[in-house]
């Protein structure tokens, strides 16, 4: 797992992301999950949204997509 190195780039991909999080695709989502979990970095308002989000998406969540989301 990596340390966060650059806050201030994380936090604004957690505001973009955010913003942008109704065009998500599962593939997305899974993206962005797994990218802030491996660099350890906490976002709650994110996670919050994308738990939401996929909630409403996960029919279209493959196996990869499932388990790098639940990482």
């Amino acid at each position: 797992t990596a340390s966060v190195e650059a806050p201030a780039f994380f936090n604004a991909i957690a505001h973009a992301a955010l913003e942008k999080l109704d065009k998500f695709n599962a593939q997305d989502i899974a993206n962005t999950t797994w990218a802030f979990a491996t660099a350890s970095v906490e976002a709650p308002a994110l996670f919050n949204a994308i738990a939401d989000a996929a909630l409403t998406k996960l029919d279209s969540f493959n196996p990869q997509n499932l388990a790098n989301t639940a990482w």
